[in-house]
């Protein structure tokens, strides 16, 4: 029996997104964690609800332009961004900025987002 997952497109346009939130911190040959992490946490919680959902391609989408743009080493971002075994923590929006936009909420579900990231990288390697 074939099972079929159906991805749909990301309603975040990663294409045109500023990538030097990464570019600028995160650099090489050392690619430091401290400062990669930090930067992959500013750049990616914004996004969290749709990197963590499992129905878009969103997150395989942002890697693709996060490589392309910082041309940096496979799983870099899955293996040295850890905070623990449920992946990464996003902080939550102030409720002023929350309150208006609700379309940019962050939502904090960081096992799925370690799970993205580690999903990712192993794409990537083949």
């Amino acid at each position: 029996m074939l099972i079929w997952f159906v991805h749909a497109g990301c309603s975040v346009n990663f294409e045109f997104l500023n990538y030097t939130i990464i570019t600028s911190r995160c650099k090489g040959p050392a690619y430091l964690p401290k400062d990669c992490c930090a930067a992959f946490k500013d750049f990616a919680c914004p996004y969290a609800d749709v990197l963590n959902d499992l129905q878009n391609d969103c997150a395989s989408t942002m890697f693709s332009y996060i490589n392309l743009y910082g041309q940096y080493p496979p799983g870099l971002f899955a293996n040295e961004c850890r905070e623990g075994k449920d992946g990464l923590a996003c902080p939550a929006l102030p409720p002023s900025e929350s309150a208006n936009d609700t379309g940019n909420q962050i939502t904090h579900c960081p096992s799925l987002l370690l799970l993205l990231l580690t999903a990712c990288s192993l794409i990537m390697l083949f």
